[in-house]
């Protein structure tokens, strides 16, 4: 297997499934309170912020890209915080990958979540109000648990998405080999080679391997947490 990836694309691989993780890592406690909000909320600026979460479904990936750069840029105003309170760097590093891919499968993410909070029966959550449950015990006993399948899909497709990122990755971070260049950098960048066909054909298998078992997993946990609850 090791001779079947050059040395270049298993680093393309590697960076690509931290890259993922790490945007799925922290994208989805900030996606499940998004979508609880749109799921349960009824505040003012609700339709904004719903509008405001899909909007990197719907705009080009490159003007995405091209908005974290101003943003999260090194002169960027949210760029020069993150580096002079704790030194993290977005453009042209890793970390910036992760955030272009957290952004662009956030939307997908809270979706997923959303439709499966809406689909819990909020009369259990009500009762149990009236019976002097918190809403923090309500949520860690009653939504969570039930809405878990949506949970664990949303976060599978925010791992999917993040593997698959390019547009916005390639406008905010570049496409820089052992920093950068993700497994969809690296496949595009071997299709721009002559003779680098066979290869981007397998990273393409890989990807698609990876996204198959990460599906299979999901479905494999969500009805393992079905049949516990219904047994």
């Amino acid at each position: 297997m090791t001779d079947w990836l050059g040395p270049n694309e298993w680093t393309a691989l590697l960076l690509s499934l931290k890259v993922a993780f790490w945007a799925t890592v922290f994208s989805l406690p900030v996606g499940f309170v998004v979508a609880y909000a749109l799921a349960r909320g009824q505040f003012f600026g609700r339709g904004a912020l719903n509008v405001l979460v899909h909007l990197p479904l719907v705009m080009p990936p490159v003007v995405t890209g091209y908005l974290l750069l101003l943003g999260f840029g090194r002169s960027g105003p949210l760029g020069a915080v993150f580096e002079d309170l704790f030194g993290l760097i977005f453009a042209f590093r890793w970390t910036g990958a992760a955030l272009a891919a957290a952004i662009m499968g956030f939307p997908l993410m809270v979706r997923a979540m959303r439709l499966s909070i809406e689909a819990v029966d909020a009369g259990l959550e009500e009762a149990a109000t009236t019976l002097g449950a918190s809403r923090l015990r309500i949520l860690r006993t009653i939504t969570v648990p039930l809405a878990w399948p949506g949970i664990l899909a949303g976060a599978v497709l925010g791992f999917a998405k993040g593997m698959g990122e390019f547009g916005a990755t390639v406008t905010f971070v570049s496409n820089i080999p052992g920093q950068t260049q993700t497994l969809a950098l690296s496949i595009d960048t071997l299709l721009e080679m002559p003779g680098g066909e066979p290869l981007a054909l397998r990273l393409a298998i890989v990807s698609i391997a990876i996204a198959a078992v990460a599906l299979i997993l999901s479905e494999m946990l969500a009805q393992r947490v079905t049949n516990r609850r219904t047994g």
